[in-house]
């Protein structure tokens, strides 16, 4: 049996001191197996978004393990956790973070030239991941040349392109239009049913639908964890009009 490809284990995260400490997180314990799809929920102030920073290396526990593909980063310091989030996660924010007056090309190629990867692999890769999020055609075309969802496709091909352990989505629809909802949508569906392990972060029931898990967070807590029944992928298919 594989290892997991997140192992959470009573994750604290608090902020200030004395009267004025913050408790973001109090006690988290989550497993996420190898190929699993699951979208986390919360309000405002839930704990969500620490728990995602925390996920996805951009911050690290006050207290607790979090071990990713094996690896405990709980303990690693800056520059082992910048190589970490290069080399094990793909990230798709709800802001494209694509760089301007840059091709989509580039774009996706700009992890592995951070990896050192020799420029004809480079392009190799980043045309193929282009190609599976249905964008082959518009490799040299600068993000203000795309629409928003053409922009968000082009953030998963780059979050694809140095094939992650973790594909993970923050808010990925939030500033898209109900069609480009579909598309980006579909294109995670398939991701996951090719078995990418796809963790979602969401307030909206219609895209967490998609997950096959969904957990609940309040008050820094896990309070509810249950399991979906998979979306039919031929009528998302036809949805979309793929």
């Amino acid at each position: 049996m594989s290892r997991p490809v997140l192992e959470v284990q009573d994750i604290v995260k608090t902020y200030g001191e004395g009267e004025a400490t913050v408790h973001a997180l109090a006690g988290v314990t989550l497993t996420v197996e190898r190929g699993e799809y699951l979208a986390i929920m919360g309000s405002s102030g839930s704990g969500k978004s620490t728990l995602m920073n925390i996920l996805g290396c951009l911050d690290v526990p006050s207290s607790g393990t979090y071990r990713l593909d094996g690896v405990d980063v709980s303990e690693l310091n800056e520059a082992q956790l910048a190589l970490v989030r290069n080399r094990r996660i793909g990230f798709v924010f709800q802001s494209f973070n694509l760089i301007p007056r840059t091709s989509a090309l580039a774009n996706v190629e700009l992890p592995l030239a951070y990896q050192g990867v020799k420029p004809a692999a480079r392009r190799e890769r980043a045309l193929a991941a282009l190609d599976l999020v249905g964008l082959a055609n518009r490799a040299e075309h600068d993000p203000n040349q795309l629409s928003g969802g053409q922009q968000q496709r082009v953030a998963v091909a780059r979050a694809l392109v140095s094939e992650p352990a973790l594909l993970l989505a923050d808010e990925p629809t939030g500033n898209l239009d109900s069609k480009s909802t579909r598309d980006v949508l579909a294109i995670l569906d398939s991701l996951n049913n090719e078995g990418r392990t796809v963790v979602l972060i969401t307030h909206e029931d219609e895209v967490a639908a998609h997950a096959r898990r969904v957990i609940r967070l309040v008050d820094g807590q896990i309070v509810q964890d249950v399991r979906n029944r998979p979306l039919d992928a031929a009528r998302i298919r036809e949805e979309v009009g793929a």
